[in-house]
């Protein structure tokens, strides 16, 4: 493991405790859950599907694709972030198999996923046009990356201050949804992007800065 991505799994281990207090991180909000269940209905396939969720964070994503029937495998560089995950879905009475592990690179072999699936992950990685790469093979015949992003006011999401050198991370605070879509069509058959930014319900309150998911088709 190199410095950084020590200094960064040491950073988000830090930020663990207190995550789940953003609207949507926790989603503990009826409402905020409500709108994340719907949403993530209509980019995901009908029936059970295999979902790669990448810097899964404490699985509130995962949880709401096991309660959905699908077969989930999370993937977090943090420990206790990880073993938070792991307790929230027991608790949920829900199976998922949960990995300590670089996002970038998942350790899952050569298993194939019909979604993998990324939320506000890119910036914080040092090399995130090759995890895009390293994403999209994973997928299996038809399958899909779903990539929720933005181009946040600020980078940091505790108040922990970030990684030192962190401003020279290629994506620090976000990328506009054309630089993404840029970076991932040529790995891809085609791609969508929708807008999220006036969603309220998707994040606690109203926000002003730009928010949306692209969704790929392998």
């Amino acid at each position: 493991m190199s410095d950084t991505t020590r200094a960064i799994a040491e950073y988000w281990d830090a930020a663990a405790a207190a995550f789940d207090d953003e609207p949507d991180h926790g989603l503990r909000q009826e409402h905020t859950r409500t709108a994340w269940a719907r949403i993530m209905k209509s980019w995901f396939p009908l029936g059970p599907a295999d979902v790669l969720d990448v810097g899964c964070g404490t699985g509130s994503l995962s949880l709401l694709l096991a309660e959905a029937g699908h077969r989930v495998t999370g993937v977090d560089l943090a420990p206790r972030m990880v073993e938070q995950a792991g307790a929230k879905l027991t608790a949920a009475g829900l199976a998922v198999r949960f990995l300590v592990g670089d996002a970038a690179a998942p350790p899952t072999g050569q298993e194939r996923y019909d979604v993998v699936l990324s939320r506000h992950l890119l910036w914080t990685l040092p090399d995130p046009e090759a995890a895009l790469r390293e994403w999209v093979a994973r997928l299996g015949p038809g399958g899909r990356l779903v990539l929720v992003e933005g181009r946040w006011r600020e980078a940091g999401q505790s108040g922990v201050p970030y990684v030192a050198g962190a401003e020279s991370l290629p994506w620090h605070g976000g990328i506009t949804a054309e630089d993404l879509a840029a970076a991932v069509r040529p790995l891809v058959s085609g791609l969508r992007i929708e807008p999220l930014s006036g969603d309220a319900a998707l994040w606690g309150g109203p926000v002003t800065d730009e928010r949306y998911a692209l969704i790929a088709l392998a």
